[in-house]
């Protein structure tokens, strides 16, 4: 299988607010760039868009090494969905997953893939992260 490694980043002007994602694809000598905006959205729903997003873009299963700064999405994945996926999508205190649909969908997304999840402090200068941060605010541009 391909190795492919993913930066994700979500962005919002206002939470809720005017959203964007951004996603970074590299694998040998290539590059993608990914990055889109919803105009009334929260950070958590652009953080799991973008890694949505990212994964939709292959072609075929791939290894994937997914890098986040979000701990909600990597937790969440890594942590918490097997308890919501065993509960009917509800959580701890009994309640439905917030933002369910976009669970759901990289639930589905990760499945096609054997993915490795990594957490990276934001805004530290780790340039992979940097540019998916570029490219989530120029996802928030496009609705501005």
């Amino acid at each position: 299988m391909q190795e492919v490694t993913l930066y994700t980043d979500g962005a919002c002007k206002g939470n809720p607010g005017t959203g964007g994602w951004g996603a970074l694809l590299q694998s040998g000598k290539h590059s993608k760039e990914l990055f889109g905006g919803e105009a009334n959205t929260t950070n958590n729903r652009m953080e799991l868009t973008a890694v949505i997003q990212g994964l939709a873009a292959l072609k075929r299963p791939c290894i994937v090494n997914i890098y986040t700064d979000s701990k909600y999405v990597k937790n969440g994945m890594q942590q918490w969905i097997h308890n919501w996926k065993a509960h009917d999508w509800k959580n701890a205190a009994k309640q439905p997953v917030k933002n369910i649909e976009l669970w759901q969908a990289l639930d589905a997304a990760v499945s096609k893939h054997q993915v490795h999840w990594h957490w990276v402090k934001g805004h530290a200068g780790h340039p992979g992260n940097e540019k998916a941060d570029e490219l989530a605010n120029r996802g928030v541009e496009l609705v501005q």
